[in-house]
């Protein structure tokens, strides 16, 4: 166990991607099983990782945001969102965590969101007078709303592998997405005299509103589309996401005609490379956890945290410890892997619904994406503003507080969660 351990941080220390760094730890963990006959195992686990149907929803749920981010609906609906809050005293924040609402049900991904309002808002926020740190750490923290509320890959990834219902995940994922919105609303709020946020000019026209929700609505459709499609047990989660394809397609063909051929063939080049890149941990990783089940190293993680604290509270809060601490310095989609399998049977002995503890285990890993040292939405921020990650890091630190304790609060208040998935038949009351 050590000499796959040692190997597997040491690798990742000298900067080998982390699909990679996974599966030599996997293959090494063969050898150590006999001899290198083992590695016969490899390709086989290798394929069967990644022979589920529901994965096929990733890359129709990528090229469905890069189709919509590209046919100018991400300024549409920041304007709407301009149009509800504007007026507010550090309006343009406010707007940046509604336009993250509006914009997350279109992509489910983080980093799509970090670099969509990255290039929009962000500069907007900087001429309108806010500080460049500040304006980051708001879009920082307002992405990670975008794999919160559904849909959302890593709920496709954790219902794939743990065998939970990736609608139900969906379902469970609105509440704490909205509550993220607010808590850093009322961040936005309570810093904004102390940092003298600038104020709008008046509250909107009731007809400003309407006209602006016009001009959104084509967007707001696709997250109706794919939720009611879902949620009303239409289609599935992969049927879904290729209805939003084809749809995305449609407005920017269409109705708003500003996609063309060569766009879409780059961003299927980009969704390829995403995927890939996505679907090359997961492979890795299922060697890894064949190796990880085998020598019931789970069993092992739990017995300790059970003898650590035999409580269904301490249980949790050391679960969320591990999580905020391992996402620190692992990309979330290999720490989800790993640990979920590790994590699931641990949260089902203290009694734990398998919805409330995938969404629990998710929002933990999505907090990390805003945190240093590899928090992928700074370096993406970083990458598009030009600011240094050390002060985008300090002006987060109210924000990343705040989602810290929405997240304490979904934990240890199942009800939070489950409203919705007990709603429509998901989750049984």
């Amino acid at each position: 166990m050590w000499i796959v351990a040692v190997s597997f941080f040491g690798l990742m220390l000298l900067g080998m991607p982390i699909g990679v760094v996974i599966g030599i730890a996997g293959a090494i963990g063969l050898v150590q099983l006999g001899d290198v006959s083992f590695l016969a195992m490899a390709p086989k686990r290798y394929f069967e990782g990644l022979d589920m149907f529901t994965f096929m929803a990733m890359p129709f749920f990528i090229l469905a945001g890069e189709l919509m981010n590209a046919s100018g609906i991400t300024q549409r609906l920041v304007a709407f969102a301009l149009s509800l809050v504007g007026y507010l005293r550090g309006g343009l924040a406010h707007a940046n965590m509604v336009a993250s609402v509006l914009f997350a049900g279109m992509t489910g991904a983080a980093v799509s969101d970090a670099a969509a309002m990255g290039n929009t808002l962000v500069p907007a926020m900087v001429k309108q007078g806010y500080s460049k740190p500040f304006a980051c750490a708001v879009t920082a923290a307002g992405s990670i709303i975008g794999p919160t509320i559904p849909p959302s890959n890593l709920m496709v990834i954790y219902g794939s592998i743990m065998g939970v219902s990736i609608a139900g995940l969906f379902a469970a994922g609105i509440v704490p997405g909205l509550l993220i919105c607010a808590i850093c609303m009322a961040v936005i709020a309570a810093l904004g005299k102390k940092l003298g946020l600038p104020k709008g000019e008046g509250r909107p026209s009731l007809i400003s509103i309407l006209v602006s929700f016009k001009d959104s609505l084509i967007g707001l459709t696709m997250p109706a589309i794919i939720l009611g499609g879902i949620l009303g047990g239409v289609v599935t989660p992969t049927e879904a996401a290729s209805i939003a394809v084809a749809y995305a397609m449609f407005v920017g063909f269409v109705v708003y005609r500003t996609l063309t051929l060569r766009q879409v063939g780059v961003m299927l080049i980009r969704t390829a490379r995403i995927t890939g890149s996505v679907f090359l941990i997961i492979a890795a990783a299922s060697i890894l956890s064949w190796w990880l089940t085998f020598h019931q190293i789970p069993q092992m993680i739990a017995h300790a945290m059970l003898s650590v604290a035999s409580s269904k509270e301490g249980v949790l809060g050391l679960i969320l410890a591990l999580l905020l601490f391992v996402g620190m310095f692992l990309d979330i989609t290999a720490a989800l892997i790993i640990l979920a399998p590790v994590l699931g049977p641990l949260t089902a002995a203290v009694g734990i619904e398998p919805v409330h503890a995938g969404i629990m285990i998710i929002l933990a890993l999505n907090i990390s994406l805003m945190t240093p040292p590899v928090g992928a939405c700074l370096f993406v921020l970083c990458s598009v503003t030009g600011e240094k990650m050390e002060r985008i890091a300090r002006a987060l630190v109210p924000f990343l507080i705040a989602e810290v304790a929405i997240l304490f609060l979904i934990t240890y208040w199942s009800d939070l969660t489950l409203f919705v998935p007990r709603l429509f038949g998901y989750v049984q009351p």
